[in-house]
C-alpha cells in the first residue's frame, strides 16, 4: 500500500512540473503538438526510472559506503548525461521525424533538472530500490501526463480567442498556473 501511495502522489500530487516546477523548459517548449509531446513524455519517463535504478546503486553500492556522499552531484549527472545519449541514439536510429519534432528539446533532457531533481530527492529521502524505482516511474508518469494535458490545452488555444498580448508563452504561463492550481486538488487524497 505504501508504495502504491508513493507512485499516486508522484503523479499527482508530487508533479514535478506542477509541484515542483522542476522541467520547466522542455514543459513548455514540447507541449504545442500533442504527439511530440507525448514522445518526450515517454522519453522523459524511460531516463526518470532507469535515472532512480542508477542513481540508487551508485549512492548505495559506492558513494555512501566509501563515505563520498560529497560525489552525489557530480555522478548523478554523469548517470543522466550517459542515459540522455542512449535515448537519443535509439530515437534518432528508430525514428527520425520524431528526433527531428523534438529537435533541441532531446538533448536538452540531460539539464532537465526534474531529473536531476528526482536522483537528489530519491537520495535525500532515503528510499529504498523498490522505492526508487516506483518513484522514477510515478514521477515520470507524472511528467508525462502534465505535458500532455497542457499539449492538448494549447492546441485547442490554437483555435480560440486569445488577446495578443498573452498569445504563445503568456497564455501557456497562465495556464500552467490553473493547472497546478488544479493538481493541489490531490493534495488530500493522500497522507505520506
Amino acid at each position: 500500500m505504501e508504495l502504491l501511495a508513493l507512485f499516486i502522489s508522484a503523479i499527482l500530487i508530487n508533479n514535478f512540473v506542477l509541484y515542483y516546477f522542476l522541467g520547466i523548459c522542455p514543459f513548455l517548449g514540447v507541449s504545442k503538438k500533442l504527439d511530440s509531446a507525448l514522445s518526450m513524455g515517454l522519453a522523459v519517463t524511460f531516463v526518470m526510472t532507469i535515472t532512480a535504478v542508477m542513481s540508487w546503486m551508485i549512492n548505495t553500492w559506492i558513494l555512501i559506503p566509501y563515505n563520498i556522499g560529497y560525489l552525489q552531484t557530480v555522478s548523478f549527472i554523469l548517470v543522466i548525461a550517459s542515459l540522455v545519449q542512449l535515448v537519443e541514439m535509439f530515437i534518432r536510429k528508430m525514428s527520425p521525424p520524431l528526433y527531428q519534432a523534438l529537435g533541441i528539446y532531446l538533448p536538452l533532457i540531460t539539464t532537465n533538472c526534474a531529473i536531476m531533481g528526482l536522483a537528489l530527492l530519491a537520495a535525500r529521502k532515503d528510499y529504498g530500490f523498490f522505492e526508487a524505482v516506483v518513484f522514477g516511474i510515478g514521477s515520470g508518469i507524472g511528467f508525462t501526463l502534465a505535458i500532455v494535458l497542457m499539449a492538448g490545452i494549447r492546441e485547442q488555444l490554437d483555435l480560440a480567442d486569445v488577446p495578443e498580448p498573452l498569445k504563445g508563452a503568456g497564455i501557456a504561463l497562465i495556464v500552467a498556473g490553473i493547472m497546478a492550481l488544479a493538481f493541489t486538488g490531490f493534495s488530500g487524497m493522500i497522507k505520506l
